[in-house]
């Protein structure tokens, strides 16, 4: 599993190399050439002496132009002391390679962008020996995808413009277009995407917006981060059916407690579920329609009625069939 933004930011170009290039040519519009082959190399630049220094992510594009280090960085907040090791990670590679290294940041934080966009110069005021310029990524320049028919055609960006832009009032268009592309491509590569968004998103409110849309989905079953939220249900229900047990004072109160709890726990949180995927996609609940959902005890159709709310105009759509 992906445990944190950092790692999620850097590793999905692992996932799909030719979205490094593709992305440096359509938003930041360098003419990065067309590569052949993109092999991904040892992050480690450690020297015999020890100092520990890696990179994030490290691969070799071949072109027609020539053959290019692709030095990943993935940047959570400014630290000046980058400024220092991203020319040292240049200079080493060169020096290991003999092909030239292009630096690109990737960032969540547009004060974050900003910064890493500054040039690097070594030198004095007229004369620079070194100069090191990082391509950087970010919320102001990644596109925000939330139409689900471009979402489609490029599911990898897709899945960047969630991971840059998870929090604002368009959270949730970017997420239901994203779940409607993700349903395009294989179960596997799907699941490592999910996760990386979920890792992404610190906002907990965009995680719990982009975890609903998830339990709608048939893959999201076979993946980590499913067991994950399974398993906080579950452990919701157990302690609604413990603190019913302690109350009754008996074993068999308990034992009824616990079944009870977990009923209940599963119910409520489909009620839940429903009610905040129609909020987040800011679409009405009428009072007869919320009243509908929050006195329904059936679990399979409060589960039905929330995979209806990702799609849905209107509240009423939900129960389209009774």
């Amino acid at each position: 599993m992906v445990g944190s933004s950092h790692e999620a930011l850097h590793r999905i170009f692992q996932k799909d190399p030719t979205l490094l290039t593709q992305t440096l040519q359509r938003v930041l519009h360098v003419p990065f050439p067309k590569p052949r082959e993109i092999v991904a190399l040892n992050v480690d630049l450690t020297e015999i002496e020890p100092i520990e220094r890696r990179v994030d992510t490290l691969m070799r594009a071949e072109t027609d132009e020539g053959t290019y280090l692709l030095v990943v960085e993935s940047q959570g907040k400014v630290d000046e002391r980058k400024r220092g090791s991203w020319p040292y990670y240049l200079a080493y590679l060169y020096e290991k390679y003999r092909c030239e290294p292009v630096l690109i940041v990737i960032t969540q934080s547009g004060t974050t962008a900003k910064w890493a966009s500054r040039p690097i110069r070594f030198g004095f005021r007229d004369w620079h020996s070194m100069t090191v310029r990082p391509l950087v990524l970010g919320p102001d320049n990644v596109p925000m995808i939330t139409d689900e028919y471009r979402a489609e055609r490029d599911p990898s960006l897709a899945v960047l413009s969630a991971m840059t832009h998870g929090r604002g009032p368009q959270t949730p268009a970017i997420l239901e277009s994203l779940v409607a592309a993700l349903k395009t491509i294989d179960y596997d590569t799907a699941a490592v995407y999910a996760q990386f968004v979920d890792s992404c998103l610190t906002h907990p409110q965009a995680r719990q917006i982009w975890r609903d849309l998830m339990k709608t989905v048939q893959y999201f079953w076979r993946h980590p981060l499913a067991e994950q939220v399974r398993e906080e249900g579950r452990e919701e229900g157990r302690e609604e059916g413990r603190e019913e047990g302690r109350e009754e004072g008996r074993e068999e109160g308990r034992e009824e407690g616990r079944e009870e709890g977990r009923e209940e726990g599963l119910i409520e949180g489909s009620r839940r579920m429903a009610l905040r995927i129609l909020e987040a996609r800011r679409i009405p609940v009428p009072d007869t329609a919320r009243e509908r959902i929050e006195t329904c005890t059936d679990l399979d159709q409060l589960e039905t009625w929330a995979e209806r709310a990702v799609h849905a105009t209107d509240a009423h759509e939900l129960f389209t069939d009774e």
